[in-house]
């Protein structure tokens, strides 16, 4: 069975060998004029596409990333030419972009950017400047300029400026990092690259006479649409919206003329079709019916998508006609990892959010992104950048997405070496178990780890404590090891001690003074543990305090009993819990206890309004 990935990309290597001459012999045949030409095209993109993405989810690589190896593939420059007309199908795959930013649009949300914490907005706010001016200076370096109608320096800093949004969203969700503060910092971050992306994308038509008037001028109509719009979307469109909110339909399609509308309007002021895009999807990104638009869009703008970046694959030149386009690529792709270091970390050390998380985030964001790939595009259409530019940013595209993959996966043994070597180096943490006061007298309860389940068991405790005057009786009773900078300030904030570490550690642990407690508990479940699992908690837990009862979390039953033989005094499964309520509710409606609902819901409403957690 280990065989099988290795057997089916054979498999499918025959089939794209086989394939593809029956459709070019098939091709000439259906083709008759333009119209069939065109949709022989499409059908050998799609076809490609297919095949290529089969295998790139056999070798676990992004989509985009098999897209584009498609079109290089069938295109003209290194493939087998099965396309030679590119324009073919760029008409067509425009759709796919503009579909695309509008969707980007629905998750710059204006109302949670106002909740934002400082750690978010402040690196939000100055990654993108930070990374174009470090880009600036290295690209100048390297040759490229910024005046007589080139405009290279401009474009690759920045497109190397942003990040993937796809790629990091992917990964950190199939990681379960997205709640985590690295993963909260990382999305912030995309979402003010799409904030600046619109900057950029006011800003390239003006780019042959950068006039400053004329520039001014462009940014005063781009914010005459913007506030329009925003204007539209406050006044008139949920009045719209609401009164054909029950047909699902007409919901999908008055969005696709929403964004088509603005579309025009920006055509009409001179900016982009994409910008226009963009502005129309944040304008109706907090209504209620943007989730149902948005997955019935998505499954619109994969088939455009998917046409956009295999056209995107099939400009790729032979880098064999021209190897430094390719080095070039190479040494970008070195200077883009290394240029995430120096304007993430800085800033996130700085705001006190320890090694890891600074750290965390950097490698998170560390690839090229492929609203990029739009804007060298756009350049290109414009004249500003030649092939060759829009080269190096596929190439960068390709290397540093291939590369993130296994960096976010890895991202936790890389935080680890890089924070080992910049401790050396004389960077100080946050107070680590090893730089704090283990005097911990009296504490007989320990959490290791703080998530939202030990979040509630902290509220329960302490809520006992009240009722019984012993508030502060509980308080001293209890201590936390987390990692979380956030949780570890708001729980010293609430008289909580807390150790700052990492309890996959086995010394994190020893250090953390916790030998003499009664009770050790982990309610986080191992999918989201990082670098252990609650069996290795509970070997570490025997020989650091043995006397201590352990707690821990599973998610299945197998899981349950294995860390039962393990020495587990007790485990509990979240799911098997809520069930149970679930059931006595469930037993309610159906004997038509309806007063004795009514007295339970009323009661569970009381205290969710008065409840206040951590987390």
């Amino acid at each position: 069975m280990k065989n099988v990935p290795l057997v089916s990309c054979c498999v499918t290597v025959f089939l794209l060998l086989i394939l593809f001459p029956v459709t070019i012999l098939n091709a000439e045949g259906l083709g008759s004029g333009d119209h069939g030409n065109i949709i022989i095209s499409v059908g050998i993109a799609i076809l490609a596409a297919t095949i290529v993405a089969y295998i790139g989810y056999l070798l676990k690589q992004p989509l985009i990333l098999s897209y584009i190896v498609a079109g290089i593939i069938i295109g003209p420059g290194i493939g087998f030419g099965l396309i030679r007309d590119i324009n073919e199908i760029e008409t067509i795959s425009r759709f796919g972009l503009i579909l695309l930013l509008f969707l980007i649009g629905f998750e710059i949300n204006i109302k949670k950017l106002k909740g934002s914490g400082k750690s978010l907005l402040v690196s939000g706010f100055t990654q993108f400047p930070l990374t174009f001016i470090i880009g600036a200076g290295f690209f100048f370096l390297l040759g490229y300029v910024f005046d007589g109608g080139k405009y290279g320096l401009f474009y690759l800093a920045a497109c190397c400026s942003l990040s993937s949004t796809a790629i990091v969203v992917k990964l950190l969700y199939g990681k379960f990092e997205l709640d985590t503060l690295a993963g909260r910092i990382s999305l912030g971050i995309l979402v003010f690259q799409d904030i600046w992306a619109i900057v950029l994308l006011g800003i390239q038509p003006n780019l042959t006479s950068p006039d400053i008037f004329q520039i001014l001028f462009s940014f005063g109509k781009g914010i005459f649409l913007i506030v329009f719009t925003m204007l539209i979307s406050k006044y008139i469109l949920p009045r719209i919206f609401k009164s054909i909110a029950k047909l699902p339909e007409l919901v999908l399609v008055s969005s696709l003329g929403w964004c088509f509308l603005v579309c025009g309007m920006a055509s009409i002021l001179n900016f982009s079709l994409e910008m226009g895009a963009l502005i129309a999807g944040i304008a109706i990104s907090t209504f209620p019916y943007n989730l149902d638009v948005m997955t019935k869009i998505v499954n619109i703008r994969v088939f455009f998508v998917t046409l956009f970046f295999v056209s995107l694959g099939m400009q790729v030149p032979n880098p064999f006609d021209n190897p430094s386009v390719l080095l070039i690529g190479v040494i970008v792709s070195v200077f883009l990892v290394v240029s995430r270091f120096l304007s993430i970390f800085p800033v996130l050390y700085l705001l006190k959010n320890g090694l890891r998380v600074s750290l965390l985030t950097s490698c998170n964001l560390s690839q090229i992104s492929e609203f990029s790939l739009v804007i060298a595009s756009l350049g290109v259409t414009a004249g500003h950048i030649n092939r060759d530019t829009m080269s190096v940013v596929i190439f960068v595209f390709v290397i540093t997405s291939s590369l993130s993959t296994y960096m976010i996966n890895y991202n936790d043994s890389i935080q680890r070496f890089l924070a080992s070597l910049l401790k050396k180096a004389g960077l100080k943490d946050i107070r680590s178990a090893e730089q704090q006061d283990t005097d911990i007298g009296g504490r007989e309860i320990a959490l290791l780890g703080f998530h939202q389940t030990a979040s509630s068991l902290l509220h329960e405790l302490l809520s006992a404590g009240r009722d019984s005057g012993q508030d502060r009786h509980f308080k001293d009773k209890l201590i936390v090891v987390d990692f979380n900078p956030e949780i570890y300030e708001a729980l010293r904030s609430a008289g909580i001690r807390v150790v700052y570490g990492d309890i996959s550690h086995f010394d994190t642990l020893h250090r953390a003074g916790i030998h003499d407690v009664k009770i050790v508990i982990s309610t986080i479940p191992d999918t989201i543990l990082v670098g252990t699992d609650n069996l290795k908690i509970i070997k570490h837990i025997k020989n650091i305090c043995p006397q201590a009862k352990i707690i821990v979390t599973a998610e299945n039953i197998d899981k349950a009993l294995k860390m039962y033989e393990g020495g587990a005094d007790y485990v509990f499964i979240p799911r098997i819990l809520a069930a149970k309520n679930l059931a006595a509710m469930i037993g309610m409606i159906l004997d038509n206890k309806q007063e004795q609902m009514a007295d339970v819901v009323g009661k569970e409403v009381a205290m969710l309004r008065s409840r206040t957690e951590i987390l």
